[in-house]
């Protein structure tokens, strides 16, 4: 990597919020040094690069950090013209991909509490985030009201949205393994399977993906810690 576009991103593997930049910087072909984060331990080069949330994704690049994945992808977009155009040129859809991308972290803090909850206090959790997840759908409708494009067009012309999306829902049959639910099928959501099949394909995002087991080991982990405070 030469020492004039020198790359760094700070992040913590299990982190859709990471991912949604890895895969953008996967897709884009931009080369990149990645530093694991320990979050119950952030180190001083984060508290430094990222002083107001103190949270992964930082991206620095040539010694200047970006904050938060959004940004950081829109920057991403915006200094490398390699690969595909992650937010089209015409305004009226950038809108829309910047709205439903935003939208996802509504759907991924419904369904993060979903795994954090028992009892009633998660049955609310979950038709909040099927609600969330049903709307997406529509959403989906309106981008794509032909259906979503081949393999091959798709791969063509990802989106920031596309990226978000495979970042929270990639491993959905994770999500279904340990919390016994469907926010996604091909009955309810057929346009949010259909996109998520289809980017799997993308050999950049295939190889990023992170591992079925490795989800499901987080997840556990997690919701059991959760069920242990709820308890306490």
């Amino acid at each position: 990597m030469a020492e004039q576009d020198k790359v760094i991103l700070y992040g913590m593997w299990a982190s859709p919020l990471t991912k949604r930049v890895e895969f953008a910087l996967k897709v884009k072909g931009i080369p990149y040094e990645y530093v694991e984060e320990d979050l119950s331990n952030k180190s001083p080069l984060l508290l430094k690069f990222n002083p107001i949330h103190k949270k992964v994704p930082v991206l620095v690049h040539n010694g200047k950090a970006i904050a938060e994945s959004l940004v950081i992808i829109e920057y991403i977009d915006e200094t490398w013209k390699t690969g595909p155009q992650l937010l089209p040129e015409d305004p009226y859809k950038r809108s829309q991909i910047r709205f439903w991308a935003s939208y996802m972290q509504q759907v991924f803090e419904a369904m993060l509490l979903v795994a954090k909850t028992i009892g009633e206090a998660q049955e609310k959790a979950i038709k909040e985030a099927s609600e969330k997840v049903k709307l997406l759908e529509t959403g989906l409708k309106g981008l794509f009201p032909d259906g979503i494009p081949s393999v091959d067009e798709y791969s063509k012309n990802v989106t920031l949205l596309d990226l978000v999306i495979f970042a929270h829902f990639g491993g959905y049959e994770a999500q279904e393994e340990v919390l016994g639910l469907k926010f996604v099928d091909s009955e309810k959501t057929p346009l949010v399977v259909s996109c998520i099949t289809a980017l799997i394909e993308i050999p950049a995002l295939k190889e990023s993906r992170i591992p079925h087991e490795k989800v499901v080991a987080f997840l556990k982990s997690l919701r059991e810690n959760a069920l242990k405070s709820a308890t306490a």
